[in-house]
């Protein structure tokens, strides 16, 4: 297939034709005519067609994982994973072509889509190579119990686009380790480091059928995979509420289901925390992506009696990410993926103004002519029951909440109908330990601490269930069975 140059990720050339599906080893085309053009969101033009597949392109795809199925599973974790590694090496030999690709695809930073977007792909096919090699699939024995865990089935994946080659392979990678095989449904909007994976895995003679991939809309192809009875399992990363359409349609056929949802992260700045330091971190988190991350600190949670020092530090810092061209070195924060995520975003904004939240810095104006840009917003004033502060705005705002005490701001964190991350800053280790136990949430950073990509990643409550990445990604996607002798 051909690959991407420069001038068409970029828009400069000829949109890339994207329109086929890899299924069975081989690129075919859609059963139907349906088509979606990729848009640029940095210069709202457009960089590639692709196909809308249809219920038979599942269904071709699902029995080619089928058949495939019995001989990837019976390999040893050592040969799965060779090719695993072979995809990490890959990937890397690719990084710069991929950085530019995502870069234009969704609009990210060079220097974030490069160390992060294809950086972490790069490292969690390495590690979920090494899991394969080492993990044991048989054993305890457990009084005359041979406890032998083995691949879950055929595994449908549905992605998202703000992460849309790392939210992939956390799933693909994770299930190649395990046995199992695979149809991805990757989103239509940002869709093309997903194609490219596809030509990696045909680069590197992955068996053809354990890797299949049918882009298309969540209502006809991922609604497809969960309902396919000949699908094990539904392993789905996105919003809570297209999560909770997956299940309902994955428990028809009784399917094994893992969900990684939203969030609306906690960061708890404890009264002896130096602000200087915890509040501009804040803000990192919160607008990491441009905000679109499901795992972003979005509440920043205050004592009442520092607010207007958090304010004025929220603000300065606010002011120094620049907005703009991704591929331009100065930017730090690029446009949102679509014309839609923009209005959606621009609708929070509004309804922020409207319950009476203090505005301290960025809105609804922005110098961007072309682009779908959001400035950097700095929301303070804000109480735990105005609709900023309960939802996902999945954008570059920041809520700032006051609270009374230590007792109040945990109970404040943890009113959330969310649980995916959070973080704790104090001057006292051991109690900024104390409160991240008490947060009921999947993740929770201490001082700014560093994300930890083997680290299990998923959430509480409405933001999922099951965990991904490393160890417990793995275990993810296995069965558990005890064979008595």
């Amino acid at each position: 297939m051909t690959r991407a140059t420069a001038d068409q990720a970029t828009g400069n050339g000829a949109p890339l034709d994207r329109t086929l599906l890899y299924i069975g080893g081989k690129w075919v085309a859609s059963e139907g005519p349906g088509r979606a053009e990729v848009i640029n969101p940095t210069t709202e033009q457009v960089i590639a067609t692709i196909a809308e597949g249809t219920a038979g392109d599942v269904d071709r795809a699902v029995q080619a994982a089928g058949a495939a199925l019995p001989a990837w599973a019976a390999r040893s974790g050592a040969e799965r994973a060779g090719y695993l590694q072979k995809t990490s090496q890959a990937l890397a030999a690719r990084h710069e072509e991929l950085t530019l690709l995502l870069s234009q695809d969704v609009g990210t930073p060079l220097g974030f889509a490069k160390d992060v977007q294809i950086g972490l792909p790069i490292f969690n096919f390495a590690n979920f190579a090494e899991l394969a090699r080492t993990f044991a699939f048989e054993g305890p024995e457990v009084g005359n119990s041979l406890i032998v865990r083995e691949p879950a089935g055929v595994v449908g994946c549905i992605t998202p686009w703000n992460f849309p080659l790392h939210q992939a392979v956390l799933k693909v990678a994770a299930a190649l380790a395990a046995g199992c095989t695979v149809v991805l449904k990757p989103p239509v909007v940002a869709p093309l480091t997903t194609w490219a994976l596809a030509e990696v895995f045909d680069e590197i003679g992955l068996p053809p059928g354990v890797f299949n991939l049918v882009n298309g809309r969540g209502t006809i192809v991922g609604e497809g995979i969960a309902a396919h009875p000949g699908v094990d399992m539904v392993s789905f990363t996105g919003s809570t509420f297209a999560g909770k359409r997956v299940a309902e349609v994955a428990m028809a056929t009784i399917k094994r289901v893992a969900l990684e949802l939203g969030g609306k992260s906690a960061n708890v700045v404890l009264d002896d925390a130096d602000l200087e330091k915890a509040v501009p971190d804040g803000l990192g988190k919160c607008f990491i992506n441009s905000g679109q991350t499901c795992s972003a600190l979005t509440r920043l949670l205050v004592p009442a009696d520092r607010l207007e020092e958090a304010e004025q530090i929220a603000e300065r810092a606010a002011k120094s990410f620049t907005t703009g061209d991704p591929t331009a070195p100065a930017t730090v924060l690029g446009p949102l993926v679509s014309v839609a995520q923009r209005a959606l975003v621009r609708g929070y904004i509004e309804k922020g103004l409207d319950e009476g939240a203090l505005l301290v810095t960025g809105g609804l104006e922005t110098s961007h002519t072309v682009g779908y840009f959001v400035e950097p917003t700095v929301f303070s004033r804000v109480t735990p029951e105005m609709t900023i502060a309960r939802e996902e705005i999945f954008g570059p705002v920041l809520c700032i909440i006051p609270y009374l005490d230590e007792e109040d701001a945990v109970r404040i964190a943890n009113q959330s109908e969310y649980g995916l991350s959070g973080g704790v800053w104090s001057a006292d280790p051991d109690r900024a330990l104390r409160v991240a136990k008490r947060l009921r949430t999947g993740q929770v950073e201490i001082n700014g601490g560093a994300f930890n990509p083997a680290a299990p990643f998923g959430g509480y409550k409405q933001s999922g269930i099951g965990r991904e990445a490393g160890l417990f990604g793995l275990e993810e996607f296995l069965e558990t069975k005890a064979i008595q002798r």
